[in-house]
């Protein structure tokens, strides 16, 4: 391990060894980390190539447009 994560492993355990519950504030940022990956992966999958079957599906509104570079496209 790092120790980054030693240090941050030890505060986990200290503050729960200290008032005996689950840290409130770790679940929240696992749950904000969670609806943060899924809208990132949503938009990132709405802006890919559709996967078989999906060709003709139409763009959400609400989707913003992305441009794609040619050149990188080509490599």
């Amino acid at each position: 391990m790092t120790s980054v994560s030693q240090l941050f492993m030890h505060l986990m355990q200290a503050e729960a060894a200290a008032d005996g519950s689950f840290p409130v504030w770790f679940t929240a940022v696992y749950v904000v980390g969670f609806i943060a990956a899924v809208t990132i992966g949503s938009l990132a999958w709405y802006n890919s190539k559709r996967p078989p079957g999906w060709e003709g599906q139409e763009r959400p509104d609400w989707l913003p447009d992305v441009e794609k570079d040619r050149d990188s496209s080509e490599s």
